[in-house]
């Protein structure tokens, strides 16, 4: 059997249809690289896309503001309408209170990804969207069960809105997500959003006697162009 091409330029996409015929999406975005596969994805198969950014757990205020103008950008790209949530960065450090310490993909996580879903969830209730869904599962840092069960519990009290739990890392998702991240020029984050998991980033990093994450100055295509520099001088 030939080899199947996943990329950007190779890949024939399939037409994705939701699960029960639903007219009209919300997705959850969590940040540009994440989203920038599933928006093609979901534009390339014309499926009506409101992209939603909830993310009060991002910190701080100026790492917040980035990740999202990245996401606006390519969202006006795309011509996908954007709804820009609230930043109620005190309800979410109340809601993780006692949890600080927990491990990445933990009780803290869990917490968060309720916290943000039951948000996207009211909101689609609230303006006649009859499916949710969201990018985070496509990054191979999390983890998807953990997220697909935040999705559908939180869909569970409002009758009419379903979660949809579309596997977007298959048939090569995750690897076209760093290559449109390359190709967009996006903002490359360097830890997953929260102060405590910018803490425990900056830890591993001073044990093994590296620098300290720098916020706001890494881009996608700037390191390529670093790596593809470095290749040529050896």
């Amino acid at each position: 059997m030939p080899k199947v091409d996943y990329s950007l330029t190779g890949y024939n996409r399939p037409k994705l249809e939701t699960p029960n015929g639903e007219k009209k999406l919300l997705m959850h975005s969590c940040c540009a690289p994440c989203a920038g596969e599933i928006m093609e994805a979901l534009a390339a198969s014309e499926i009506d896309t409101t992209i939603f950014f909830y993310n009060p757990n991002i910190h701080p205020r100026e790492e917040y503001e980035l990740r999202k103008e990245e996401n606006i950008r390519f969202a006006e790209k795309l011509g996908m309408p954007f709804i820009d949530a609230d930043y109620d960065k005190d309800n979410w450090f109340k809601r993780t209170e006692g949890q600080e310490n927990a491990p990445e993909r933990g009780e803290r996580c869990t917490t968060c990804f309720d916290m943000r879903f039951e948000v996207t969830a009211q909101y689609a209730k609230d303006n006649g969207f009859n499916l949710i869904s969201s990018t985070l599962g496509i990054s191979r840092w999390k983890d998807m069960d953990q997220i697909n069960n935040c999705g559908v519990r939180a869909v569970n009290p409002f009758e009419g809105v379903a979660y949809w739990d579309f596997n977007w890392r298959k048939q090569g998702g995750s690897s076209r997500m760093l290559e449109l991240s390359k190709r967009e020029s996006f903002y490359q984050q360097e830890y997953c959003g929260c102060v405590y998991s910018l803490r425990d980033t900056n830890l591993w990093r001073v044990s093994r006697g590296r620098e300290k994450i720098k916020r706001g100055v890494k881009f996608y295509k700037q390191a390529m162009d670093a790596l593809s520099l470095n290749n040529t001088k050896e």
